[in-house]
């Protein structure tokens, strides 16, 4: 694992899930003065590891972790192993001295990594998704294309969008800011589509590994991160509809602005007009969803 995305994991445990730093430090497999180092930082200051944190109790009962859970995939589902069996087997079949948490760590890790591609339909509160898309304005009267970068919570539909000259890193990280802004505090995760701003690349066995700066937003911010299948946009399915939802309606005539802030300036109040015409319109349940999403959320900048 890279060092910002230990540090994202050690933040987002203790500042969101609300473990101690102790537990923090046996989950992890670090020292109780690292996990106070980690969250005094978003991102590791000066020096970075180069390799992942050994675990001299666990290498050696990965490869049967492993069998385990893929023999599972054959039993049903009541008959599969939980972590703590696996660890209870570890121990009294193999002679395992670890303990039982950086089992479960593991076997949560696994399971996440190999179930991400299965993205569900259900929309809980507090979860996002994002997206870019391209339209054609007129800049200081030039016309020329510009990319919009839209995030959307599917619970309550409530939406944001913005415009900038590339689809950029900049951009990317300058956007999300601005959505958390606009939302009121920081989603508790967020569905991209397999984006190179995100994802470096796509590992053989589907884990992404993440590009750098992603890695310090999501430190920062500590939300979640979940990844589209390639090729599936159906999965992301909310963002896409308010894609082109902006596309025809905040962009059709094509807008003239004098800059992309005056431009960005009419897409807020057209996503506080689009949200203000739902609140007073036919659905009196958005009110209350959108509640619901902003009560899940938490602040913008974590305290150190």
């Amino acid at each position: 694992m890279k060092l910002v995305e230990l540090y994202g994991r050690v933040r987002y445990a203790v500042r969101i899930e609300g473990i101690s730093r102790r537990e923090a430090a046996r989950r992890f497999g670090i020292e109780p003065r690292t996990v106070a180092k980690m969250l005094a930082f978003s991102v590791p200051p000066g020096y970075r590891r180069s390799r992942p944190l050994p675990r001299p109790k666990l290498d050696a009962f990965v490869g049967l972790i492993d069998r385990i859970l893929e023999d599972d995939k054959g039993r049903p589902s009541k008959q599969r192993h939980t972590s703590k069996r696996i660890f209870e087997r570890l121990r009294d079949e193999h002679g395992f001295v670890g303990g039982v948490t950086i089992v479960k760590d593991y076997v949560l890790g696994q399971r996440q990594r190999h179930g991400e591609v299965f993205v569900p339909l259900r929309h809980d509160p507090g979860h996002a998704q994002a997206d870019f898309g391209e339209a054609l304005a007129v800049i200081g009267g030039v016309e020329r294309k510009v990319h919009f970068f839209a995030m959307d919570l599917p619970h309550s539909d409530a939406g944001f969008v913005q415009a900038y000259p590339a689809e950029t890193t900049e951009a990317f990280c300058a956007a999300h800011v601005a959505a958390f802004a606009f939302f009121g505090g920081v989603p508790l995760s967020i569905l991209y589509d397999n984006t190179k701003l995100a994802v470096a690349r796509i590992l053989g066995d589907g884990r992404r590994q993440r590009t750098r700066v992603f890695g310090e937003l999501q430190s920062h911010y500590l939300f979640a991160d979940r990844f589209g299948r390639p090729g599936k946009g159906n999965d992301k399915g909310k963002v896409e509809g308010l894609v082109g939802f902006a596309r025809r309606n905040h962009l059709v005539p094509v807008p003239h602005a004098a800059s992309f802030a005056a431009l960005n300036e009419q897409l807020l109040a057209d996503c506080r007009r689009r949200l203000g015409d739902r609140l007073r319109g036919h659905d009196a349940t958005i009110g209350a969803r959108l509640a619901r999403d902003q009560a899940c959320f938490h602040d913008l900048s974590p305290a150190p």
